[in-house]
């Protein structure tokens, strides 16, 4: 169904290729996963096969691209559009609406289809993900992972014959993740042909019917699905990939809190070094999304916020930084801090790490707001193993590498309340290690940092407590 041969792709601006060589077949109904480390060229590929290359990307394409036997590079954005879904990493940007109802049926309604099949499919996509508490929130309102589940579902509300999803559960509960392998084992049965990037590969065992480990863009491995499940940890590590094992939720100290939005209460005490929070009380539009009397964030170390989809994570992250209105109080140290301080007094890496990106260069990135030049960041881009890349600018580099652009910023900013909010999305195993490591020295400069993660491979390495918040009406 597709295939690629000979592959070499630049971006326009960039000095090497990001595929080089890229040469693969997927075959009609076949399940493939693309994987490796971060900027290995996983999502340019699939932008070859959904004809976001050449057709929004600016660059130079050497080799052919074929869908169905026709070059992409000829087929009309229409054509295209028909016969591809596709779900980005950062599901906000492809979003055209404002309900999730509306978004499962911009498509259909673009390619004309009758209004009564138009119900239909999207009465039958809200239910087959999971939707039904959504409809009448709108998009920008929802957690990033329930933005997630929206996309996947507008995706396939077209019934594509191919559809591509690049890093579909970096955002996702394990509850989440459950249901969206559940989609794709239904989606596989039913004939579509997938093509996933992914560096979260325990739930793909038994979906995959193909493994390619990508490098330097182009092809380092290949694995049938059976081959692909019988690997042992150490052949994984050695390619860089994350275990096949599902991980485990860790066991961790609960810090003291207590109030509607806590899964786990705890009696709180006054803390001298550390953020307190005192009636916390948040609400989009009439809905509360987040409640908390009181709860203590102490200095020095890393606090786990986790909870399900929508339970109130980011809103929390966004509170402590200063960008969100809120009842209640955020005092640290012991002193209140207004909105306006904490702004100052804190750092956040986002979910979606391009709207931090504001220079032209991954070395000015660094400097903006520091002064004079930080003498760490020679060792700090070294460890997230960016020093190759500084003079790239930050929209050329992959996601993952923006990802820990900003992780490296965030590390030399300097504040008291630092906050990660899924920070490993887009991820590969060696660099959970250096971005944890990161948020140790934040933690043993006596920062405050918060965690916030659906990822338990993460968790595990980095979280010394947990926080753990559930949507208020749970």
């Amino acid at each position: 169904m597709i295939r690629t041969k000979g592959v070499r792709w630049t971006y326009s601006g960039a000095d090497t290729p990001t595929l080089d060589g890229f040469t693969l077949h997927v075959r009609r109904g076949e399940t493939v996963v693309l994987c490796g480390p971060s900027g290995s060229g996983k999502s340019t590929a699939l932008r070859l096969m959904n004809g976001l290359i050449p057709h929004f990307h600016e660059g130079k394409l050497e080799g052919s691209v074929l869908l169905d036997g026709q070059v992409v590079a000829d087929l009309s954005l229409d054509r295209l559009g028909r016969r591809t879904g596709t779900v980005l990493q950062h599901p906000r940007r492809q979003f055209f609406t404002d309900t999730a109802e509306t978004e499962l049926a911009f498509a259909l309604e673009n390619f004309g289809e009758p209004a009564e099949r138009i119900r239909g499919r999207v009465a039958t996509g809200i239910d087959e993900h999971g939707l039904r508490d959504l409809t009448d929130r709108r998009l920008q309102d929802l957690s990033g992972g329930q933005q997630q589940q929206v996309a996947c579902a507008a995706a396939t509300a077209h019934h594509p014959s191919l559809l591509l999803f690049d890093e579909p559960t970096s955002n996702l509960s394990a509850a989440a993740i459950e249901r969206f392998t559940a989609t794709l084992a239904r989606l596989r049965a039913g004939g579509a042909t997938i093509v996933i990037a992914e560096h979260r590969l325990h739930y793909l065992r038994g979906i995959a019917d193909r493994v390619i480990v990508m490098r330097d863009g182009r092809i380092d491995a290949e694995w049938s699905g059976e081959e692909f499940a019988a690997l042992d940890d150490d052949t994984l590590r050695a390619k860089g990939l994350r275990s096949l094992s599902p991980p485990r939720h860790p066991t961790t100290l609960q810090i003291q809190a207590h109030g509607p939005s806590i899964d786990r209460d705890a009696v709180p005490t006054s803390t001298t070094t550390g953020v307190n929070l005192r009636n916390i009380r948040c609400a989009f539009h009439g809905r509360r999304v987040l409640d908390i009397d009181e709860a203590r964030l102490p200095a020095g170390a890393i606090t786990a916020v986790t909870g399900p989809n929508g339970a109130g994570k980011s809103t929390l992250a966004r509170i402590l930084t200063g960008l969100q209105r809120h009842e209640g109080e955020v005092l640290l140290d012991g002193r209140r801090l207004s909105r306006a301080q904490r702004q100052r007094a804190s750092a956040i890496v986002m979910q979606d790490v391009q709207r931090q990106l504001f220079t032209d260069s991954v070395d000015a990135e660094l400097r903006l707001g520091v002064s004079p030049a930080d003498e760490r960041s020679g060792a700090l881009l070294h460890d997230l193993d960016l020093a190759a890349l500084t003079d790239r600018h930050p929209l050329s580099l992959s996601g993952g590498q923006q990802q820990r652009l900003v992780v490296a910023a965030a590390r030399l900013s300097a504040r008291r309340i630092v906050v990660f909010d899924e920070p490993s999305s887009g991820v590969d195993r060696r660099h959970l290690h250096s971005i944890t490591q990161v948020m140790r020295d934040l933690a043993g400069d006596g920062a405050v940092v918060l965690l916030i993660s659906h990822d338990d491979e993460l968790l595990a390495l980095a979280a010394d407590q947990e926080l753990r918040l559930r949507p208020i009406d749970a």
